[in-house]
C-alpha cells in the first residue's frame, strides 16, 4: 500500500510541473490546504486535467499502480475530489483501495 506522504509528494511535483508547463510561477508553498479547484485555485480547469494525468502517470511509473482519478463518480461528487491537495491525496488513496490495479 502506498503511504499518504508518497501520494502528497507526487501531487506536489505534479502541481509544480503543470504550473511550469502553463508558464505560471511556481507556488511559494504547497500544503494539504492548497486549493486546486474553485475560488483561489492555483490551477485553471485545463491545468487540472493535466494535473490528473501527471498524478496517474507518476503513480504508474513510481508505484506500478494504475488508477483512473477522473471517474464518473468523482466528477459527479457533490464536493470535488480535486478541490485541494489534501482532498486529492485522500481521493487517490481511496481510488487505489477501491480497485487500483497493481502491476
Amino acid at each position: 500500500m502506498i503511504e499518504r506522504s508518497a501520494v502528497v509528494e507526487i501531487i506536489h511535483a505534479a502541481v509544480k510541473e503543470v504550473m511550469d508547463q502553463a508558464g505560471l510561477p511556481p507556488p511559494t508553498s504547497l500544503s494539504d490546504e492548497t486549493v486546486i479547484v474553485g475560488p483561489g485555485a492555483v490551477l485553471d480547469s485545463l491545468a487540472v486535467v493535466s494535473l490528473i494525468v501527471e498524478v496517474e502517470q507518476a503513480l504508474e511509473m513510481k508505484h506500478d499502480v494504475t488508477v483512473t482519478l477522473a471517474s464518473d463518480k468523482a466528477m459527479s461528487a457533490k464536493n470535488s475530489p480535486f478541490r485541494s491537495v489534501g482532498v486529492l491525496a485522500d481521493h487517490v488513496l481511496e481510488t487505489i483501495k477501491e480497485g487500483g490495479v497493481h502491476g
